[in-house]
């Protein structure tokens, strides 16, 4: 049975929603890209007789509790959280996506092994587990995204597992069987081109969770330290300064909430684009 494609004003005003969250988006990519001629000044210039100036012509979004500019640290923060994000869930989501697809496409003892490490892994919060990591192998940018991805792999190999147990079974992978090919050549052809889709947008929503839980870290003490400017350490700077200087919280996180909302539309969006099985008419 077909269904109606949606009104041509629900389609207008999903069109306006995209572009919005992709002016969003691709603002945060270019402010993490080309920082140096976006921020207007040092990040971490200090100046202390502008301490905890509000919103100016001179410094547009203040400046924090030693007078540094808050546009060019929210800027500069960008980076490191994107960054950060971006290679952490390219490392989980291959690492974790490989990990799901063999155990799928093997199955038996392979895929029970595989499926009680994930259990193991999801039951234990992300943030806790993040937090123990940082504790036990210290802080760099590296262990960092290394502990991000620990502790978001699983989401990737839960789901291409359920993917493979699905596609080992399609007549084109029996006939490669029949035909003689090789268990890594039947996966690299025909298993993974036919996850690429769930991929692209699992790891666009995963990158939302990513940011957060980076921004957490670092607004613990246990992530990006000062004076390297990221978005949880601004916020951790500012809590002390809500009542007489609350720019300094407010600035840094409405971007971080920004960037989450932007991700996590982009991976709706992707999702009904992409999945095979949404009847929604675009």
């Amino acid at each position: 049975m077909a269904v109606a494609p949606p009104p041509k004003r629900g389609r207008i005003v999903r069109a306006i929603q995209l572009a919005v969250v992709g002016a969003i988006a691709l603002t945060l990519i270019a402010m993490a890209v080309f920082p140096e001629w976006i921020a207007p000044s040092d990040p971490n210039a200090i100046s202390l007789t502008d301490t905890l100036k509000p919103p100016s012509a001179a410094h547009w979004l203040g400046t924090d509790q030693l007078g540094r500019d808050m546009l060019s640290r929210v800027v500069w923060g960008s980076r490191v959280s994107l960054f950060v994000a971006f290679c952490a869930v390219l490392l989980a989501g291959i690492g974790g996506g490989l990990f799901g697809i063999a155990a799928g496409y093997l199955g038996g003892v392979a895929d029970a092994v595989a499926m009680r490490l994930a259990d193991i892994q999801l039951a234990l919060p992300a943030v806790i587990l993040a937090l123990v990591l940082v504790g036990a192998i210290g802080f760099s940018m590296f262990n960092l995204i290394l502990v991000l991805s620990l502790a978001n792999w699983a989401r990737f190999a839960r789901v291409t597992r359920s993917e493979a147990l699905t596609l080992r079974q399609r007549d084109f992978v029996l006939l490669a069987k029949l035909a003689g090919a090789s268990t890594p050549r039947i996966v690299l052809t025909h298993i993974v081109p036919n996850v690429v889709n769930t991929f692209i947008v699992l790891a666009t929503l995963d990158i939302g969770i990513i940011i957060i839980l980076e921004a957490t870290l670092s607004f613990l003490g246990l992530g990006v330290q000062p004076p390297t400017a990221s978005w949880g350490t601004m916020i951790a700077d500012g809590r002390g300064y809500l009542e007489t200087a609350w720019w300094i919280c407010a600035v840094p996180g409405t971007v971080l909430m920004l960037a989450v909302l932007s991700a996590n539309l982009l991976g709706d969006a992707l999702r009904d684009r992409l999945s095979p099985t949404m009847l929604r008419a675009w």
